[in-house]
């Protein structure tokens, strides 16, 4: 009984720290769009990347000095795709609406399982299906005009955030893969592949941008709590938050994310959502619970009563 008692309150601390995570990010699109005024994209994800990465080693450093080549390794190819995420995320933004990006960004609840399905050849249950097809018409509904044709002026942006949504699905089946191997130490992985990511948007830059520090107090603090909360905090809590809890748990929290994003949007930037783009929003967030709920379970519980 005891030993029930200590793991259900591991698991309540660790689902309130992953919504703090995903609280984070969903705040993270607004001050993507504040620091965005001043910063160019590559600029702007370079300087938070390498920020993150810093700290982490700094307060960790006995934890990641004996980093093996393995985890570098996958630590290079996580980051990597990070580097299209990110690209993704704040091009997008910088396109399209906060709530809009939110959404679309999202998706990765989704894609995970298709691409875990197409490239892995997992089995996916009938439920993924229709999960996609409830958020295919949440996106139409969400992205397109009131006539339904395509709204021009955000679809740059609304396209990049879906490559954010692909590119971070492929993220999380990379480091699946990697933390399935004995040598891959999945801290430091978390640690090293936040300065991959850091030095590919360093270059980046470097090549297309012209590389500033902010300008403006209010830039500052935005581009500090997006390097040391919404990517540091982040990419460290969330090895070590899953240990305690479940996946269906993790996934329901993450879907959270699009709703503090608008949330913040609405407060925030004053954006006004039309009901149609509320009636896909809210399709979408049931796609993702779809994916989430284990519908075999509850029946077997209905039956058994």
């Amino acid at each position: 009984m005891e030993h029930n008692m200590i793991d259900s309150r591991k698991q309540f601390q660790a689902d309130l720290m992953l919504m703090l995570v995903t609280l984070c990010w969903g705040v993270s699109y607004y001050l993507m769009d504040l620091c965005l005024v001043e910063m160019d994209p590559f600029t702007l994800n370079a300087y938070r990347f390498l920020v993150a990465f810093f700290i982490a080693v700094a307060l960790s450093w006995n934890k990641v000095k004996t980093v093996n080549k393995t985890t570098l390794k996958y630590s290079v190819m996580v980051g990597i795709a990070l580097v299209f995420v990110y690209m993704g995320a704040t091009f997008g933004v910088k396109y399209t609406s906060l709530s809009n990006s939110g959404f679309l960004c999202a998706l990765t609840v989704v894609f995970t399982p298709v691409f875990g399905s197409l490239f892995l050849k997992q089995k996916q249950d009938r439920k993924v299906v229709f999960a996609v097809i409830l958020c295919l018409i949440g996106i139409a509904l969400l992205t397109l005009k009131d006539d339904f044709s395509i709204n021009k002026e955000n679809l740059k942006g609304d396209l990049l955030c879906i490559m954010c949504a692909m590119a971070y699905a492929i993220d999380l089946l990379l480091t699946e893969k990697a933390v399935s191997h004995e040598e891959v130490n999945a801290y430091q992985l978390g640690v090293f592949q936040l300065g991959v990511t850091g030095v590919c948007n360093l270059f980046l830059a470097i090549i297309t941008e012209e590389p500033h520090l902010p300008g403006t107090t209010t830039v500052w603090a935005s581009m500090l709590f997006l390097a040391i909360f919404c990517t540091g905090v982040a990419f460290v809590v969330q090895p070590i938050a899953q240990q305690y809890t479940t996946a269906s748990h993790t996934g329901v929290i993450y879907a959270l994310e699009p709703v503090f994003a608008t949330i913040v949007a609405v407060i925030f930037a004053n954006e006004i959502l039309s009901t149609k783009s509320y009636l896909g929003a809210f399709i979408m967030m049931a796609s993702i619970f779809v994916m989430e709920l284990d519908l075999k379970g509850i029946l077997s519980k209905v039956k058994t009563r």
